[in-house]
């Protein structure tokens, strides 16, 4: 999955128009575009398109409030009945909160009679200092889970920080070094990086030099907050032409010669990272 949209949960307008600019999951939250006073009502709208939708579209998962807000619980008994693809835990702290998240959801599915396991978790794992030194001491795991987001606004917060850098994309080494570790502490787990949100909606080149540098690093997919970011999200994150090429021809001559540990390929040097990294981008192209 290369991509995510967050809809707000209490917006009919943006739910029935979710899943039209094409995003592989769609989040409707009811963490931060949502109003304290509207919290209750967005859990019922939530549940509400789950039950109705197709489930022919994107995935579904929900945002849930934070465990520190003493909703989180609430809003999974609420949602977990209309079977979503997964859970998008905000202000997740290292492995100890992971872990109670996914005994909450083990005791919904049973009372679901959802087979166990199915529901999947995307951490944002980031979003304060002691989230990040937790993802670096140890990082988390969990079979639920499908990928850790790092988040830049919440983060900002916590550190009394005016900014994340001089201008937007462009980070401080602070969200630099958070940016970086939730992509460690990922690959370490197994699972896809995805990177934060860009906020400034109408700036497709910045969103697009953004997801490319994500790209660089080794990210496989980037979370949006508008329908027109999706688009370039899925150009940038999709391996082109030229990189699927170069995979297959990368597996084909490693096939070819099965004993080798190096071989060389348009005259330079091919060892088995380079292996390993075509079969990656190969399963990223589907």
């Amino acid at each position: 999955m290369r991509s995510f949209l967050f809809v707000p949960a209490d917006s009919e307008r943006k739910l029935a128009k979710g899943p039209a600019s094409g995003p592989d999951g769609l989040i409707l939250d009811l963490e931060d575009s949502v109003a304290t006073d509207r919290k209750k009502i967005a859990r019922e709208m939530a549940l509400a398109y789950l039950d109705s939708a197709s489930r022919s579209g994107p995935k579904l998962y929900v945002r849930v409030n934070a465990l520190d807000t003493g909703l989180t619980l609430g809003d999974l008994a609420v949602v977990m009945q209309g079977k979503p693809d997964g859970i998008v835990f905000p202000k997740c702290v290292g492995q100890a909160n992971l872990d109670l998240l996914a005994t909450y959801i083990d005791a919904l599915e049973a009372r679901e009679g959802i087979e166990a396991g199915t529901t999947r978790i995307l951490t944002i794992a980031t979003e304060s200092a002691a989230a990040v030194l937790a993802l670096a001491a140890q990082p988390a795991r969990h079979p639920r889970l499908i990928g850790h987001s790092w988040g830049g606004e919440d983060l900002m917060a916590d550190l009394g920080a005016l900014a994340k850098g001089p201008s937007p994309g462009v980070y401080d080494d602070t969200f630099l070094l958070a940016r970086t570790v939730n992509l460690m502490a990922s690959v370490a787990a197994g699972v896809t990086a995805y990177d934060t949100v860009y906020p400034d909606i109408k700036n497709v080149a910045g969103l697009r030099a953004e997801a490319e540098v994500a790209k660089r690093m080794g990210y496989g997919g980037k979370i949006a907050i508008h329908p027109d970011q999706v688009a370039v999200i899925h150009e940038v994150f999709t391996p082109n032409a030229g990189e699927i090429d170069w995979a297959r021809r990368v597996v084909a001559t490693f096939e070819s010669n099965p004993n080798a540990g190096v071989l060389t390929m348009d005259g330079k040097m091919l060892d088995k990272p380079h292996l390993v990294l075509a079969r990656r981008l190969l399963a990223r192209a589907g």
